[in-house]
């Protein structure tokens, strides 16, 4: 089958967008560098479902380095760059199906492409290209599959105790050098820039609500702080919440935020988040945005209840006018908002990501017999050894335990 994508004269753009993106990913280029020389994937069918961008072209450009066949559909219709999708077919001769703004028929024959494809290991982005394959019956032959995020993992794991997963599940979220840095630093740089290229408003001195206090909420919740905001943060954690405190933020339901907050970010992984109480409680002027992988976690629905009116008044912003008059600010419609309305995650962060997505995919194939249809982590010695290139491709160095500090810290006896 052809791919499928926007304009193949795009591609000019796409191609030094890819390359600027490659210059500062220096752990996968090493990594495809010796794959390019070992041929790890030789033969193999890899099909993936991710956003379409310029990082993850550089991801699709050493799977292919190391031997294997690759295609490739888009894991979110906003976040497709289209020029991106346009250079990985002309240039890099990986077969694409994506299109910026496609809508949900499109966006799942697209999946259905890759599926026919039948590949032997995927990647995922959100679940949706393992989770069609276990619908229509297609695990046959797949030896393995990895999950970049955390709404994905979730999903797999839910299959998992439901003894419905056909084929092993590698989380790379759950990588150190995944979600300690993609989902703190990544999430919370690309999301505040999604928010400001979307509305061009001032952050300082505003009250900013995090939905949400995991890694990602960490992270937004950070670089709002950073920006001058009066941070709160809405939690259902207890632990978390404790965190958030501690970490000096405002904590309360977020039926209480809804009254003050200006600027709203759901990274929860879950429905409803902002739901009807909580758009009731909207002041006037409140900005809606999302950086989960879903668009369920703000109830659009009940706001297109509620509006009298709904207009684009910029590009990727909302606004709809309610009965009683007050203005809600919808960003991305509800889609991912650091995706949609900017680029994603800096390069320098998903070169770790997609470090562990390469490392993932040979370890599929060197273990999977060893496997069950379970969820797995990478071993920890693959986040050590990610980390110590990003290190060195950062000019740090660092310590070394002597032999004697080994056998101290492996010895249980006091003194030894």
């Amino acid at each position: 089958m052809e791919s499928k994508v926007r304009d193949l004269s795009l591609a000019d753009e796409g191609k030094k967008k890819i390359e600027w993106a490659g210059e500062h990913m220096p752990v996968l280029r090493n990594l495809m560098e010796r794959f390019e020389k070992e041929k790890p994937l030789k033969g193999v069918r890899i099909g993936a479902c991710l956003h379409v961008t310029s990082e993850t072209a550089n991801l699709m450009i050493t799977l292919k380095a190391g031997g294997a066949d690759v295609r490739l559909a888009a894991s979110n219709p906003l976040s497709t760059k289209d020029d991106v999708a346009a250079s990985l077919v002309r240039d890099y001769e990986i077969p694409v199906f994506a299109v910026h703004g496609e809508d949900r028929d499109s966006y799942y024959e697209n999946i259905e492409a890759v599926a026919q494809f039948k590949p032997q290991i995927t990647i995922d982005d959100g679940g949706d290209l393992t989770s069609y394959l276990h619908e229509k019956g297609l695990t046959n032959g797949v030896l393995g599959g990895t999950e970049e995020t955390t709404t994905g993992v979730i999903r797999f794991r839910a299959m998992e105790k439901e003894g419905v997963l056909k084929y092993p599940l590698i989380a790379v979220n759950d990588s150190l050098t995944k979600y300690l840095f993609d989902n703190r630093y990544g999430t919370g740089q690309s999301t505040i820039d999604g928010i400001l290229r979307a509305t061009n408003l001032l952050i300082a001195g505003s009250v900013f609500v995090v939905c949400g206090y995991g890694w990602c909420g960490r992270g937004v919740a950070m670089r709002a702080k950073g920006m001058g905001a009066r941070v709160i943060v809405t939690e259902v954690d207890p632990v978390r919440a404790l965190e958030a405190v501690m970490d000096g933020f405002n904590v309360m339901p977020i039926a209480k935020a809804a009254a003050i907050g200006d600027f709203f970010v759901t990274v929860t992984g879950d429905k409803n988040v902002i739901g009807r109480s909580a758009i009731d409680n909207l002041k006037d002027g409140a900005v809606l945005a999302n950086s989960g992988h879903f668009d369920v976690e703000i109830d659009k629905e009940y706001l297109r209840e509620l509006a009298v009116k709904v207009e684009n008044v910029r590009p990727n912003v909302t606004r709809y006018i309610l009965k009683d008059g007050r203005r809600i600010y919808l960003l991305a419609d509800g889609r991912l908002v650091n995706l949609a309305a900017a680029e994603g995650h800096p390069p320098t962060v998903m070169d770790m990501s997609f470090a562990n997505q390469a490392l993932a995919t040979r370890y599929i194939l060197e273990h999977h017999n060893e496997l069950k249809p379970k969820v797995y982590t990478l071993p920890h010695e693959i986040d050590d050894e990610i980390a110590k290139l990003k290190l060195k491709s950062m000019g740090i160095e660092i310590d070394e335990l002597t032999e004697e500090q080994k056998r101290y810290l492996s010895s249980w006896r006091e003194g030894t």
